[in-house]
């Protein structure tokens, strides 16, 4: 049995495109749909190979960022707490709640009004849950959320995208602030649990968060940490992973960082994907951890 991670569920590729550009990395350029059915069959198989039990659903119709279940909601024993998703993906709330439900999950919505971007900003390790707001996420949810699921909260921030004149980018598609770091899941990984007396594992770039955000993952003392550049970060999707804490399924852009977790002891599995990224996201995007 995996560590971490141990069940996870998948929706599939069908109806992906990038229609609505809702965060930073959106191209305006056409999606072959078919590699990326391909792209998502290889990262389920990754999965499987490392013991990873996979329940798989079929995407939303008419949801082009269905395929990305980490932004459905938050998962902790038999609750569920529900993400409050950009416009865009609105249409895939109650299809999620749906779903989680029939995998036995108790859904919470967070409060009217919030923003919550469901496991894509929040990253359990162990009893820690890094949270990271400003863009699909607001504290007060990540605060009810916490409560709600009994872990600890640490609050961090992702550095924002900046316009020409140095100013933060509202996304026009959204309306929200962006950046390209703008789902924790873009800047910090877990890797490893704590287990006993040993300390649970994560990694990061530095370079992704603000200062103060900086100052508080440096002080931290509860956990070991690996750091990723801020290039394998932002163009390789670094970050974006899955670990059962033996295992890390993990992007094929990113030599420095594999080559880290290959001395740590860990086995590395890199499928290739490329259409899936045009919508923003990666491998831990297109998975959402229920047990």
């Amino acid at each position: 049995m995996s560590d971490i991670n141990a069940v996870i569920l998948m929706s599939d590729a069908n109806n992906f495109s990038n229609d609505q550009p809702i965060n930073p990395y959106y191209r305006h350029e056409s999606i072959d749909r078919a590699k990326a059915v391909a792209e998502h069959d290889a990262i389920f198989n990754a999965l499987t190979e490392a013991g990873i039990e996979v329940i798989s659903v079929p995407s939303p119709s008419g949801c082009q960022d269905g395929v990305y279940t980490a932004n459905w909601g938050l998962v902790r024993g038999d609750k569920a707490v529900l993400s409050s998703l950009p416009n865009a993906r609105k249409s895939e709330e109650d299809y999620a709640e749906r779903v989680l439900t029939s995998c036995g999950k108790h859904v919470i919505r967070v409060p009217e009004g919030l923003k919550f971007s469901g496991q894509g900003d929040a990253l359990a390790c162990g009893n820690l849950l890094f949270c990271g707001s400003g863009y699909r996420s607001d504290i007060q949810a990540q605060e009810f959320a916490t409560k709600a699921l009994g872990y600890d909260r640490i609050q961090l921030q992702t550095i924002p995208q900046l316009d020409n004149n140095n100013q933060p980018t509202i996304n026009q598609a959204s309306g929200w602030p962006d950046s390209f770091f703008y789902d924790i899941d873009l800047a910090l990984a877990i890797i490893k649990p704590p287990l006993g007396e040993q300390k649970g594992l994560i990694a990061y770039c530095p370079e992704a968060f603000t200062k103060p955000s900086q100052d508080i993952l440096v002080n931290l003392d509860t956990v070991d940490k690996i750091i990723i550049s801020l290039d394998e970060a932002k163009t390789g999707f670094a970050a974006n992973l899955v670990s059962t804490g033996q295992t890390v399924i993990m992007t094929a852009n990113a030599p420095q960082f594999a080559a880290e977790l290959k001395r740590q002891g860990l086995k590395v599995i890199t499928p290739s994907i490329t259409e899936l990224a045009k919508g923003g996201g990666y491998i831990r995007c297109t998975t959402l951890t229920i047990v």
